[in-house]
């Protein structure tokens, strides 16, 4: 970039090691995993990579000279052109290894890269993808302030508008790639003249590099997982050239709604990886261990946890199709929040079942950070709370079925079920718990479980248009079992009626040692 902080299109050239034009994606993906076994396996020993904090410049160099944001890329740039079921595919490779390395990657694709590619100026495009094909740069996304997580909307952060830039303020926190990003797309609010700030949120993209838009780490968090990811506290003070704002088609919370959807409707990609690996662990360690003359894997307990994580791994491949379907880079993803928050909440609730039913499998073992089952624990905790905390998701999933209760005005589930297009295939299999009348007037708790409830209605409906179209039966019948069990014990909890609440001066008369009786 120049001094003068404009940004020209510059003119690609095309890579023929990693064009979509020559090479399959097939040998790309295989290139891809190959490389990762040198790297994590073969050069060094990833169970001791992982519990150090960041990850060695020279390993991500590596990692990052195959090219792995090419396949985010559009072809006229030199990539390989933005396939969703790529992008996935390649994410689940990642995670298989290292969940760390295929959430780094998911930052820089979905919060980063397609809102640039979708919302970005012509002139600003070339150079961003030339810098991040040809030189390994990377990108985030900053969000979430100091007092305002889930209340996003409220930020602080805010611009005003100069002759040639504008000049962004504020705090953010909890962004991925914290100090290590060379790109940010930065949301901020617009400051009127009287001080106050306009409701809608811009964004902008952020070339740290750049005289004037240098980001300060104030502090880097000592964060519980995700070692090889660094997160802090950043200072914005930056004055961003004009054709680095995102320009939206409607307005800034529709584009921001749009890239958190399609960000949510990756997760499947870090989640598959991840949970075959933690099913592949469990196989494998059920059968070499020997207790009392037999292995593990005879025992019938042990097969319930092993088709459960099984389950897991069909239920996740059912839910990337549906992303890959839905998610491509062309469709306006505001209007799809109830798939995305299903997605998202079933996928990382999912990863983090999981892992807790390997380490259950293995034993004390696994019950460290440098085993992949502890440490898949503390790495797959956060997804259940970063991009929308999944209590609060639950919620919004009621919330969204209910408005559509009313709209049609049906208030008995089974009926609205069965004409629902994310549930007509399922809802026969459950109609003896759900032919009843929904009160539309529930407590919060009761959205949330009921919000459950229907992401594994969905997930069940999927699993079972999977196997219409050819999976292998015996998993999809595993699935299935086990999602019915699941959804009659959602059920059987949504039915008890309790409100109990917290009693806050709960320590006078508490004491049990003043009432034992002699």
């Amino acid at each position: 970039m120049e001094n003068n902080n404009t940004i020209t299109t510059e003119i690609l050239e095309t890579n023929t090691d990693m064009s979509a034009h020559i090479q399959s994606f097939e040998s790309f993906l295989n290139k891809f995993k190959s490389m990762l076994k040198t790297v994590f396996h073969d050069e060094n020993d990833i169970n001791e990579m992982s519990i150090q904090r960041g990850i060695q410049p020279e390993v991500l160099q590596k990692i990052m000279a195959a090219h792995p944001m090419s396949l985010v890329i559009p072809k006229e740039y030199g990539g390989r052109g933005g396939s969703v079921q790529e992008n996935l595919q390649l994410l689940s490779a990642a995670s298989y290894e290292s969940l760390a390395l295929s959430l780094t990657m998911g930052i820089n694709s979905a919060l980063f890269l397609q809102p640039v590619i979708k919302y970005g100026q012509e002139d600003v495009k070339g150079f961003v993808f030339d810098r991040f094909i040809h030189h390994q740069n990377m990108g985030g996304l900053m969000i979430t302030e100091p007092g305002f997580g889930s209340d996003a909307l409220n930020m602080q952060t805010s611009y005003t508008e100069e002759a040639d830039y504008f000049h962004i303020k504020g705090t953010k926190h909890w962004a991925g790639l914290t100090g290590q990003a060379d790109f940010w797309v930065l949301t901020a609010r617009k400051k009127t003249d009287s001080g106050s700030l306009q409701r809608d949120v811009d964004l902008f993209v952020c070339d740290n590099t750049a005289p004037n838009q240098k980001i300060i780490v104030e502090e880097k968090f000592e964060n519980l997982g995700l070692y090889q990811i660094p997160y802090g506290r950043n200072i914005l003070d930056v004055k961003i050239p004009k054709l680095q704002r995102l320009i939206p088609k409607t307005n800034g919370v529709q584009m921001l709604l749009d890239l958190l959807h399609r960000s949510r409707l990756q997760f499947p990609g870090m989640a598959l990886g991840f949970v075959k690996r933690m099913l592949d662990e469990a196989i494998t360690h059920c059968q070499q261990r020997m207790v009392s003359g037999k292995n593990l894997f005879s025992y019938d307990q042990v097969q319930q946890h092993l088709a459960r994580l099984q389950a897991n791994f069909t239920i996740i491949s059912a839910l990337s199709i549906k992303s890959s379907e839905i998610a491509d880079i062309k469709n306006d993803l505001m209007p799809f929040g109830l798939e995305a928050n299903i997605i998202k909440t079933i996928s990382t609730d999912i990863m983090q079942e999981s892992s807790q039913t390997l380490v259950q499998l293995v034993g004390a073992a696994a019950y460290k950070l440098n085993h992949i089952g502890g440490r898949g624990i503390v790495d797959s905790r956060p997804f259940q709370i970063f991009e929308g905390a999944n209590d609060i998701l639950y919620n919004q999933i009621t919330e969204a079925i209910v408005k559509q209760m009313k709209a049609v005005k049906e208030s008995n589930v089974y009926q609205f079920l069965k004409g629902h297009s994310l549930a007509n295939r399922a809802a026969d299999q459950i109609k003896e718990l759900f032919n009843f009348e929904l009160d539309f007037n529930l407590s919060q708790r009761k959205f949330v479980e009921f919000g459950k409830t229907i992401s594994r209605i969905v997930s069940l409906d999927l699993v079972i248009r999977l196997g219409e179209n050819g999976f292998r039966s015996d998993l999809i019948e595993g699935a299935v079992s086990v999602l019915k069990q699941e959804i009659s014990q959602l059920m059987a909890q949504f039915n008890f009626k309790q409100k109990v609440v917290v009693v806050e001066d709960y320590k006078e008369n508490s004491d049990w040692s003043k009432f034992i009786i002699a």
